[in-house]
């Protein structure tokens, strides 16, 4: 019996040996970062490196404060960045439309799934905005034009919010976002722990407590240690893997999302015509293989995916789509065990059809 095969990391990936060895190595040295004394002083020592490792991994110049995760970061920036309007694109995570409230503003996407940057330009015309954009969307792994976009936003006297959680640690975003928001679960760091980089805190309102007055509660130095030696290992490039199962997938009958956009090389998105994801799911999970219909946070969910009615999809068809994301260990071997059982389902599926 084969073993079974996980290609949901764009939901959470497994944690690297390293990333395992810090967390132990921060809980034998636990104490408090905030006390005075020398085992404070020596909990504090060890966060301000991992911070600095989380800094040095995106070449990020301002500060960094350490959250929770994504969520919490969005959540930061959306809630208390000191200008007033907030713009946000129509595919962004529902941590975003949450964060953003009732009064965001929605910019349009184009049929795979980018931003119109004509309209935000419009959108920014009236007054300066802070602007959310998903660097790379968690359902179909479409990637915004940050470049552009941030030269958009600084031009109005906006500022610019990049969900990074998705993409892997690059120090591309440097010169562009205003703030980023990073999680470590995704890069095979501890859940529970990720950063908000800020490039200027004046930007942002504080609350007091920890993290420079902008994030009370006690510091989780394992799970930064963690994060800060998941940062440290190298990913691979799986765009080869992507390209092959995206061929597989037009042969078979398949529609691939968003094929004509710049994608994340390690996150699929993919319809297959006549059969619902949960019936997919279903099956694909009897084949011991793990996947997903649409991101994590909105899999559990039945109703259709705003992401792909944002771009055009009909409700009914929004219904019929699965997500498959590789990790580090995934290899030629796993894609060719998900083709072949893709092809069962998609025979299944034409039998019931007729």
């Amino acid at each position: 019996m084969l073993p079974r095969l996980y290609l949901d990391h764009a939901a959470t990936t497994p944690m690297t040996a390293g990333a395992i060895a810090a967390v132990a190595r921060g809980q034998a040295i636990w104490a408090n970062p905030s006390s005075p004394h020398a085992e404070g002083r020596a909990a504090r020592a060890a966060l301000e490196e991992a911070r600095g490792a989380v800094a040095a991994a995106y070449g990020w110049r301002g500060e960094t404060l350490l959250t929770s995760g994504a969520s919490e970061s969005l959540g930061l920036a959306l809630g208390r960045g000191l200008i007033e309007r907030r713009i946000i694109s129509a595919v962004e995570h529902d941590a975003a439309i949450r964060a953003g409230g009732d009064a965001v503003v929605v910019a349009p996407v184009d049929a795979n799934g980018v931003v119109d940057l004509d309209a935000l330009a419009a959108l920014l015309s009236g007054a300066p905005a802070l602007v959310c954009l998903q660097w790379c969307n968690s359902e179909t792994g479409v990637r915004q034009p940050i470049a552009a976009a941030a030269a958009i936003v600084r031009a109005a006297g906006g500022l610019l919010l990049v969900d990074a959680a998705q993409m892997p640690a690059s120090t591309e975003l440097a010169d562009h976002a205003d703030f980023v928001a990073l999680s470590a679960h995704k890069r095979g760091g501890p859940p529970g722990v990720g950063a908000l980089l800020v490039r200027d805190l004046a930007t942002l309102r504080p609350t007091g407590g920890q993290e420079r007055g902008y994030r009370p509660g006690t510091e989780n130095l394992p799970a930064a240690l963690g994060y800060a030696a998941a940062l440290a290992e190298p990913e691979p490039d799986h765009q080869a893997l992507r390209t092959r199962l995206d061929d597989a997938i037009r042969r078979s009958g398949g529609i691939v999302v968003g094929e004509n956009a710049p994608r994340h090389p390690a996150i699929g998105s993919y319809r297959l015509p006549g059969l619902a994801a949960t019936a997919q799911l279903i099956r694909f999970d009897i084949a011991g293989i793990a996947v997903s219909a649409g991101s994590a946070c909105a899999s559990g969910s039945m109703k259709p995916s705003h992401v792909l009615r944002a771009m055009g999809w009909r409700e009914e068809e929004t219904r019929e789509v699965v997500r498959v994301s590789f990790g580090r260990t995934t290899g030629d071997g796993d894609v060719d065990r998900f083709i072949s059982a893709w092809r069962d389902v998609a025979r299944q599926a034409r039998r019931l059809a007729a």
